[in-house]
């Protein structure tokens, strides 16, 4: 159980890391740069992310999470609404 969540785990990073690099070049197609790229690659990777990391971003908004506690909390919220699934 414990190496199919460290599994999970890698690949939800990995996912991140590809969302991350296709909003980017998306990002730099469209020529955004200050304050519009920031809120373009805020809801890129959110929709790359999908309905779970939405709700589980409220939530962490709801209990004022940030920093590290808020990275720990989405994680573990992500991988717990996926295995649900």
């Amino acid at each position: 159980m414990i190496k199919l969540i460290a599994l999970l785990a890698v690949v939800m990073s990995a996912s991140s890391v590809y969302a991350a690099d296709d909003c980017a070049a998306r990002a730099a197609e469209k020529k955004l740069a200050g304050a519009a790229k920031t809120s373009f690659m805020k809801k890129c990777e959110a929709d790359a992310m999908g309905p779970e990391a939405t709700a589980c971003e409220a939530t962490a908004k709801e209990k004022k999470l940030a920093g590290a506690a808020k990275n720990s909390f989405m994680k573990k919220c992500v991988a717990d609404a996926q295995a649900a699934k």
